[in-house]
């Protein structure tokens, strides 16, 4: 891809981005009066150059792919008129000036087959026997993960089609069920994926995921176009096993540093029965495959 294009590319998603925070803001939200006739969903160009005090032709400009690069304060000023989020905030910047506010800069996409994962994090990643574990890249394809993974979301965790974390959980029924939040973890996960296309807007195996998940998924497709930013740091879910029933867990997803954009998910239990019910899970698991079975803890 030439610079031009690059350029143009940023461009767009600079001002698509503005136009979806924009049209989900009503004059209410921000203090302005609604007035009569009013037909604009959400707030006028003009509304927003007055609450970030820019001129109506700049920040028309701004959302037209015909403005160089922004300063920082007229950034910081958007976003507060805008009303984002800080994830937001630091993908505004991303956009708008190629660099991210606070501790991830922007990196190089990664080549064909995903930046090499340091054997270091593999040994981390198996070293974890009770909780499962695993690594992703900036697409959310799956790079390494444990045992313990592979008893919690199957056998077939992190190969063929479950390769990659969103699609499975957009596309493969099996595991929409066993999310029982899924709206809630499925939402999180496009932000998840927005925020990485921001990092790496020229990566063409991130542009083939999107378009596979935004053809099959209307779900996708609507929240994609919403422009929704989230950078997960931690949470919680519920799962269905088909073995172990309702589990209730605790994720926290931990970045490996800016060279290579890979996070490290980890997995724990919420209460002591999700707990009993993991423990037995990964035994069982490791009794099938003739490893040292851990000992499932006692009923409290």
């Amino acid at each position: 891809m030439t610079g031009t294009t690059q350029h143009d590319s940023r461009q767009a998603e600079l001002a698509a981005f503005l136009r979806a925070k924009r049209a989900r803001l009503q004059p209410e939200d921000v203090d302005l009066p609604r007035g009569p006739r009013r037909r604009t969903p959400g707030l006028r160009r003009q509304e927003v150059a007055q609450l970030a005090a820019v001129s109506v032709e700049w920040y028309v400009r701004l959302e037209q792919g015909r403005v160089g690069t922004p300063g920082t304060a007229v950034l910081d000023a958007l976003a507060d008129a805008l009303r984002l989020t800080p994830d937001e905030s630091r993908h505004l910047h991303l956009l708008a000036r190629r660099e991210s506010r606070g501790d991830r800069p922007a990196v190089a996409p990664a080549g064909p087959g995903g930046a090499q994962v340091r054997p270091s994090l593999r040994q981390l990643v198996d070293g974890i026997p009770l909780f499962p574990a695993y690594l992703t890249d900036h697409r959310l394809d799956v790079l390494a993960h444990n045992a313990a993974a592979r008893a919690l979301f199957g056998a077939g965790f992190g190969t063929g089609p479950a390769d990659n974390t969103a699609r499975s959980l957009f596309l493969d029924p099996a595991a929409r069920a066993a999310q029982l939040d899924w709206h809630r973890v499925a939402r999180e996960t496009v932000g998840h994926l927005r925020a990485g296309h921001g990092r790496h807007p020229n990566d063409p195996r991130m542009a083939e995921l999107v378009a596979e998940l935004r053809f099959h998924s209307a779900e996708f497709d609507a929240w994609w176009t919403d422009h929704t930013v989230l950078e997960r740091s931690a949470g919680s879910k519920r799962v269905h096993h088909a073995e172990a029933g309702e589990l209730r867990l605790h994720y926290d997803i931990l970045s490996t540093g800016p060279a290579t954009d890979h996070l490290l998910f980890t997995v724990t239990p919420a209460d002591a029965a999700t707990e009993r019910a993991l423990r037995h899970l990964v035994a069982h698991r490791a009794a099938r495959a003739g490893g040292t079975a851990l000992h499932p803890l006692p009923a409290a």
